[in-house]
């Protein structure tokens, strides 16, 4: 099959969405001008010029400039201006209409509070004017049109409709918004690749996972030729929940079988589900399998489930999410409820299984759990082969030797360090992607960038040199520990030095292996201790990773001898976030006694080989102050050949 690329559906024509909006805008927009402007049509006083009544008095009054005085409604004063003082300077902004004509008045205006206030001063001011020169008052009553009245309570709630419409639509049509319309609320949007147009993503693009593809494949085989299947009785699973670590493919695969399946495919995020309007996810779940069971036979893909998917119960109760809740409800009786779903297939994925609710994870729902591990050496070399055939490389670089280098990488992180080595090739003008261009890019993703300037004084300088020295010679001399490929006092990322291992893929962990790397995380806070008489700060990330070691082999493990064959890991995460531990205080006690004889006899252990070793560990520091950094072949010619460990034969 061919693929052909392209774009996911959302529900209508985007292209009418974009043509018809910014007309129904315009609309909208004109009609609410056109309100607007009868609202505000100029009344008969609209014209005058707002003043004062000192300023009508002091300036107009005593002038005899002012032809008659009008109230109006028994609130508003109007003043008109004789037509000979119109002619005076100080009235050249009132003596002209808008047409350009003379201004026959209102020319001046100022509110009131009351009318016999504004007589008594009216009379006052006009005391010594000869009596046929005083100004009498006008009353005059005016009712505002019914437009107006009309017009007065319903300008607000047009006002208040258009802002409420157009900020709706305005979230509605921003990426991840609510949907189509406002009325969209309770409508999912998923991608949708439809049968016959498939994404360019397929099985050959997954590298590795064999097994995995396998499960997955069976589940596009049943879809292409159901006969095969169904005649023997078989029925195909409801679910299918991949799990797995951050980066090792859980949506890649997901593509594939877009890519593979022949059938339309409905792609959306657990996220998506849930918005602040109450009810909004349950009905999206409705509405999303109600669109599938339109197109059936189909897949539904939820990506990061755990959204919605998360554990039920009480000890949950604060972070209780009762929106969350219905949608899981309502998405657990789609799967399998009363009414059932036939030929629908739904797909799933989170990194966090274990704070999935139980009721989700049950056969009928879920069916198969498909697990999504680290990959090992043979998969890292076939993802590495993905990601370099689009590379130029030199001819020198080995990519199996690259896979052997770069154990507990997920597939991400092997993606990550081919871009990462193109990038740095290009920065240096290389014609080709070189072997060295791949150790800097792994040094760089695991310890962050080279911080070259970073003021070190000698004196730090020498303490971090005697720090990894004493962790390069704990981690030669116990043969438990991973080989020790390189060390280094370069800055980088956080870290002022570091020593890197080659860790080795092994499923099990014996108590023997675990109290080795206690002491070699150990080993540069005691080099330190034992050269200066004084101990520092650097030893942070070494504490904290001893620490948490040592509590996991007591708690968890079962690798003491006091607590014995006792576990309080809780595989299911409900005790994640409850103030309550599953053991008691006197088995707290216990466990921190425990945890500290741990830790202070792998201290003595490192004291008892670093006194015994200092001239190799003198050696050491001072050949990381002349290189800065040293490989293993250095490591060797000063502490000699490495112990290497014999592995327990079974009988």
């Amino acid at each position: 099959m061919t693929p052909e690329e392209i774009k996911p559906q959302k529900g209508s024509d985007p292209t009418k969405k974009m043509n018809s909006k910014p007309f129904s805008f315009w609309i909208y927009l004109v009609i609410l001008l056109g309100i607007f402007a009868i609202y505000m049509i100029p009344g008969k006083s609209s014209g005058a010029k707002e003043t004062t009544w000192q300023q009508v008095n002091n300036e107009m009054l005593q002038n005899h400039d002012i032809e008659k005085v009008t109230i109006v409604n028994k609130e508003r004063v109007e003043i008109y201006i004789k037509e000979e003082s119109l002619k005076n300077e100080k009235y050249k902004t009132v003596a002209k209409n808008m047409m350009g004509g003379i201004n026959r008045g209102p020319h001046y205006s100022f509110p009131i509070g009351s009318i016999d206030v504004f007589e008594r001063h009216l009379e006052e001011a006009q005391a010594k004017f000869p009596e046929q020169e005083k100004i009498t008052i006008q009353y005059i009553n005016e009712e505002k049109s019914w437009v107006q009245s009309i017009l007065g309570w319903i300008i607000p709630l047009a006002l208040v409709a258009f802002f409420w419409f157009f900020i709706l639509n305005r979230i509605a049509s921003a990426p991840g918004g609510m949907g189509r319309s406002i009325f969209d609320f309770g409508k999912s949007s998923p991608e949708i690749y439809e049968k016959g147009k498939n994404s360019l993503i397929t099985f050959k693009d997954v590298a590795g996972y064999e097994e995995a593809k396998m499960e997955v494949m069976e589940i596009v085989e049943f879809l292409k030729q159901p006969e095969n299947f169904t005649r023997l009785g078989a029925k195909i699973p409801k679910g299918i929940l991949l799990v797995g670590a951050p980066g090792t493919g859980k949506t890649l695969m997901a593509k594939a079988v877009a890519g593979e399946a022949g059938v339309p495919f409905f792609s959306l995020s657990g996220s998506e589900f849930i918005e602040m309007f109450v009810g909004v996810g349950a009905s999206r779940v409705r509405d999303l399998f109600n669109k599938a069971k339109e197109k059936a036979p189909s897949i539904i893909f939820i990506d990061e489930i755990d959204t919605i998917g998360r554990v039920r119960g009480k000890v949950l109760s604060i972070q209780a999410n009762d929106e969350r809740e219905s949608t899981l409800n309502q998405l657990l009786a789609e799967m399998d409820g009363f009414d059932p779903n036939t030929g629908i297939i739904v797909l799933a994925a989170t990194n966090r299984a274990d704070i999935l609710d139980p009721a989700l994870l049950r056969p009928g729902r879920f069916d198969r759990h498909i697990h999504l591990d680290l990959p090992n050496k043979q998969e890292r070399l076939a993802i590495f082969k993905v990601h370099l055939n689009p590379l130029v490389l030199d001819k020198s670089v080995d990519t199996d030797y690259l896979a052997s280098q770069t154990p507990g990488f997920s597939g991400a992180d092997i993606a990550n360090v081919c871009n990462e080595a193109a990038l740095i090739a290009a920065r240096k003008k290389k014609k080709a992607i070189e072997t060295q261009d791949f150790f800097d890019a792994i040094d760089r993703i695991v310890s962050g960038i080279e911080k070259k300037s970073k003021i070190i004084s000698p004196a730090e300088k020498n303490i971090i040199a005697y720090h990894e020295a004493g962790h390069a010679v704990i981690s030669w001399m116990l043969k438990n520990v991973d080989p020790l490929q390189k060390v280094t006092i370069i800055p980088r990322g956080k870290s002022l030095g570091g020593s890197w291992y080659l860790p080795e893929e092994r499923q099990i962990i014996t108590r023997s292996q675990f109290y080795d790397r206690l002491c070699a995380a150990l080993g540069g806070r005691t080099a330190e201790e034992i050269v200066f008489k004084e101990i520092s700060s650097g030893a942070l990330d070494d504490l904290e990773k001893a620490t948490k070691q040592a509590y996991m082999m007591v708690s968890q493990l079962g690798l003491s001898e006091k607590i014995g064959n006792i576990s309080f890991y809780d595989s299911t995460g409900m005790y994640e976030n409850s103030f309550q531990k599953p053991y008691s205080e006197a088995t707290a006690k216990l466990i921190d006694e425990e945890v500290r004889k741990l830790i202070d006899q792998a201290h003595e252990s490192v004291k008892v080989i670093l006194e015994s070793n200092r001239d190799k560990l003198d050696a050491l520091a001072k050949l990381l102050l002349q290189k800065e950094v040293i490989y293993k072949n250095d490591i060797e010619n000063i502490l000699g050949k490495r112990i290497v460990k014999e592995e327990p034969v079974l009988a």
